[in-house]
């Protein structure tokens, strides 16, 4: 395996750990807080948080096996992550499925690049990584089934968007930027 490869291999580790934390803390604000506003979201937020949560823990398994270390920026995802969900969960339902529809979105979009690299090189991890994209792409047509387009709906996805971009670029220093060049490049 090849320098670059490994460092491919550590930024997609890294950054797929550190969503899945960042993900966490939202789904864990949203239904913290739709326990005493949306009680019909809890049985969906349960089961999203407990599938974020192990796939967190499989990610940080696999940066064990491949010596990677943790991404500096967790406060980030910690905080902003809350925050977010906190955020999101008192605007109603129909915000935490804009919060989902885009933060799976985005999701989906890296995974499949991920899954398309590690297939020519870790079968592995390609196959960990198909397999944790199922549930992102469950979490994803969930949301957007439930999801009623309004302005302030697309404005929330556009905003989710948005950050969710800018912290996986802060989080990597730009090496995500680089990943995905290397991905098309491969």
């Amino acid at each position: 395996m090849t320098l670059t490869t490994q460092k491919t291999i550590a930024h997609i580790l890294k950054v797929n750990h550190a969503g899945e934390y960042g993900a966490i803390r939202i789904y864990h604000a949203q239904l913290w807080v739709s326990t005493w506003l949306h009680p019909d979201l809890r049985t969906f937020l349960t089961e999203t948080l407990s599938h974020e949560i192990d796939h967190c823990r499989r990610f940080r398994d696999s940066m064990n096996a491949y010596k990677t270390r943790s991404c500096r920026a967790m406060w980030l995802w910690s905080t902003g992550g809350w925050v977010l969900g906190f955020v999101t969960a008192l605007m109603g339902r129909n915000a935490v499925m804009a919060c989902t529809a885009a933060v799976e979105s985005k999701v989906h979009r890296h995974l499949d690049e991920q899954i398309a690299f590690l297939m020519r090189v870790n079968d592995p991890l390609a196959d960990l990584i198909a397999d944790i994209r199922v549930q992102e792409i469950e979490h994803l047509e969930f949301a957007r089934a439930r999801l009623k387009e309004t302005n302030v709906s697309r404005l929330i996805e556009a905003f989710v968007g948005i950050a969710t971009e800018s912290v996986i670029w802060l989080s990597t220093q730009g090496a995500v930027t680089r990943m995905e060049r290397g991905l098309r490049l491969q």
